[in-house]
């Protein structure tokens, strides 16, 4: 897409799933990549390899981009973790153009029984994590009088209700208000801010339902699509929204859902027919 070679991205919890992909395609973009991780290096450094893999194919056509990878590790709750990893990625890449919030977490739980420190810390990890790295961005971005691009990876859940995951929801629903103010606050320094919200992904997180034929099954019922999604498609998205063709969008949110918002319980007329 237009303008992502040579650009500096940070892709918090890109370890796995929907990061990993987006961090993937972002090595094919020929942008360089800082992959963050928390605890597991072994799938971060898998990652790596994946993006550097994708790097040297397209060396072979661009000589001397310049683009490489990194592993940068950090619990994107703690505020020092975070002014960290964004001055190890700023000192290795040379500065950063685009940040990607994908970290997140989800515990499950009946919303009158789930322990506080588990609700805290969801909250802490996915709504809290995205606003001191962003927050660690802007910054970066303001110092230097450069523009940038924040994208932040919600969900379908920051607009239907998710029951047993009310930390979950809440953060995302967050996310969503975060998005909006950051956008409006910072528009007139070139700064962007978007969000995709993946529906139901075929990623780590969702192995309760996604290896199971019945439970999936279930969980696509529900899916206009008929499908569930992958993350490329979710980093396809993200590429697009960190792009120059997208230069003209912020404060949004694009859902990646199969049309999974579009109420699909109402496919049948049942209220006005």
């Amino acid at each position: 897409m237009n303008g992502l070679e040579g650009k500096r991205v940070l892709v918090t919890g890109g370890d796995s799933g929907i990061g990993q992909a987006i961090a993937v395609r972002f090595g094919r973009e020929r942008a360089s990549v800082a992959i963050n991780y928390r605890r597991n290096e072994k799938a971060a450094e898998e990652t790596a390899g994946l993006v550097q893999e994708e790097l040297d194919r397209c060396m072979s056509e661009i000589r001397g981009s310049g683009a490489t990878t990194m592993l940068v590790q950090a619990d994107v709750s703690k505020e020092a973790d975070v002014a960290r990893m964004m001055r190890e990625t700023v000192e290795t890449l040379g500065g950063v153009d685009i940040l990607v919030n994908n970290a997140g977490i989800q515990v499950a739980g009946a919303s009158h029984e789930i322990e506080v420190d588990d609700f805290d810390k969801v909250i802490a990890v996915n709504l809290r994590g995205a606003f001191l790295c962003a927050r660690e961005a802007i910054r970066h971005w303001i110092a230097g009088k450069r523009a940038g691009v924040i994208v932040n990876i919600s969900s379908v859940h920051q607009v239907i209700p998710k029951p047993r995951f009310a930390g979950y929801s809440a953060s995302k629903g967050g996310m969503q208000n975060l998005t909006t103010t950051l956008a409006l606050e910072y528009a007139d320094r070139g700064i962007r801010v978007n969000a995709v919200g993946p529906g139901a992904t075929l990623t780590p997180m969702n192995k309760a339902w996604k290896d199971d034929p019945k439970k999936r099954a279930e969980v696509e019922s529900h899916i206009p699509l008929g499908r569930a999604g992958t993350p490329e498609e979710m980093a396809a998205a993200v590429a697009f929204l960190c792009s120059d063709e997208a230069a003209y969008i912020t404060g949004q949110t694009l859902y990646v859902d199969g049309g999974l918002t579009l109420y699909p319980d109402f496919r049948t007329p049942w209220s006005s027919e």
